[in-house]
């Protein structure tokens, strides 16, 4: 990710801002004129470190959602190239054409060869444009699942990153077959004989993220968001009201520590102070440490017995127990 990317806030984060300015300033003027600030330069550190940390223990899902939105928060590609060597880039679905909205290719991660897919945003709009926000068309699925083929072809495991606001919705994905694309990537995950380790980097939205987002283990960035749909969807559908986006956020437990309760998500990945847009690097160290486990702890696993667990893990979810409330006589 580019460090020189100017650096925006979001509403909660503006005592933040304050500090870092005055912190930039502070710093300036020492290596500048050696001024001799080094004790206030301290204390503000210490400050600033105390705020992000009250702030960000007691964020809302709302304002959650709105960090895995944050338009500094690392992508897709930031993570690859963090994370992984020799990554080799392929294009097309060898169907109709490419989808600048998925990225897939080949990488290596720590010596190991696998296959890596992931949604990519765009920074600015010209570049948000051409990947179309990171939602999809059919070609982009099906590039993922003949990424995947190859990778069960060639005994490569696959990793996915997920961060979409959904599926591409437009006519001509519909046309093309958004809903099949998406289907036959299900079932084609489901029997898929190659680990597959999937990681919500950031937004995490209804089909578009299921696309590629069905594996063995299910990894989830502290500030992610997973859900059927998005809070602005579901206020508008159940609210009739958009102002109520903070009450279907609460409602939808889209939130990482939520979908690890319910059982949705297999581990929360913790973030850098103040989230990963504030540190790249840090977070891209922290998600491999996490990626490395999962990796090994699935490459002791045959590949019948892979997929059998598959199969019983996304069986059990939506279990639920009904409470009786009538009294016992």
């Amino acid at each position: 990710m580019n460090n020189t990317m100017e650096r925006k806030y979001l509403p909660f984060e503006k005592p933040l801002e304050a500090m870092e300015k005055e912190l930039a300033q502070l710093q300036a003027r020492k290596q500048e004129t050696f001024a001799d600030n080094q004790a206030e330069i301290v204390r503000l550190q210490q400050k600033l470190s105390e705020t992000t940390r009250q702030i960000f223990s007691s964020l809302t899902p709302w304002q959650k959602v709105q960090l895995a939105r944050h338009p500094n928060r690392p992508h897709a590609l930031d993570y690859i190239n963090a994370i992984f060597e020799e990554f080799i880039e392929l294009h097309g679905d060898r169907v109709g054409a490419d989808d600048p909205a998925i990225i897939a290719g080949l990488a290596k991660f720590e010596g190991t060869s696998l296959v890596v897919i992931g949604q990519q945003k765009g920074r600015d709009t010209k570049e948000n444009l051409t990947r179309k926000f990171g939602m999809a068309h059919p070609e982009g699925y099906r590039k993922a699942r003949r990424l995947m083929a190859l990778g069960e072809q060639l005994h490569l495991p696959v990793i996915t990153l997920i961060d979409t606001p959904g599926a591409n919705p437009d006519m001509a994905a519909e046309e093309r077959g958004q809903a099949l694309a998406i289907a036959s990537n299900l079932q084609h995950m489901a029997g898929l004989r190659t680990p597959i380790l999937v990681v919500v980097i950031g937004e995490g939205g209804s089909g578009g993220a299921l696309g590629i987002g069905l594996g063995d283990r299910v990894l989830m960035q502290e500030y992610a968001i997973y859900s059927v749909i998005s809070p602005e969807g579901c206020a508008s559908i159940l609210w009739k009201n958009q102002q109520a986006v903070e009450d279907a956020a609460r409602a939808l437990k889209l939130t990482a520590p939520e979908l690890l309760q319910l059982g949705i998500i297999d581990e929360v990945v913790p973030e850098p102070p103040g989230g990963a847009h504030r540190d790249p690097a840090k977070a891209a160290e922290v998600l491999a440490k996490a990626m490395r486990k999962h990796l090994t702890e699935l490459k002791t696993i045959s590949l019948e017995e892979l997929v059998e667990l598959r199969y019983q893990k996304y069986r059990k979810m939506g279990v639920f127990r009904e409470i009786s409330t009538t009294a016992e006589t």
